[in-house]
């Protein structure tokens, strides 16, 4: 075909983005999560804002990301459900809770179950369906746990169990 009748603007209007995938899992968040839900889509509202004012508008693709985006955080704020760590037992680990944990050499760690959207391995958050989530919950202090893991199962004692 001659590139003479090709209109090379189709689609111009509209890029086509993939749209982020949604968990399928219960979307629970602490207080915390869905503060920070609520702040990213507050930020992306105004990114798009700032976008569409732009004088020159040729690329739609920063446009059509932002939408997308705040597509998955509306979403994903419908979705939300709230619990607040304070109300829970400090009995035995649960959602929203800090759990301290004692390995086979004696070394302790920390770990705090939060929802999937604000887990964050590097600060200790963890999602509630993540395999040590899984081995901890409904545990108490003295019990021992073992977190089955791609390097081996390890057995952990909790230590302390404690509000965020």
């Amino acid at each position: 075909m001659s590139r003479a009748f090709v209109n090379e603007d189709a689609g111009a209007d509209r890029p086509d983005l993939p749209e982020l995938p949604l968990s399928t899992r219960p979307n629970y968040v602490t207080p915390r999560g869905l503060a920070d839900l609520q702040a990213r889509l507050a930020t992306r509202v105004a990114d798009l804002a700032a976008l569409k004012a732009r004088a020159e508008r040729l690329d739609k693709l920063p446009e059509a990301a932002a939408e997308r985006d705040i597509r998955w955080l509306e979403a994903r704020l419908k979705s939300a459900i709230l619990v607040d760590p304070a109300a829970q037992s400090l009995q035995e680990v649960a959602f929203g809770l800090r759990v301290t944990v004692c390995d086979e050499e004696g070394r302790e760690s920390s770990y705090e179950i939060t929802g999937e959207d604000e887990a964050d391995a590097n600060l200790g958050r963890i999602a509630p369906h993540s395999p040590l989530a899984r081995a901890l919950l409904g545990a108490q202090v003295g019990d021992e746990v073992v977190w089955k893991r791609p390097a081996g199962d390890l057995t952990l004692e909790v230590v302390a169990i404690s509000l965020p």
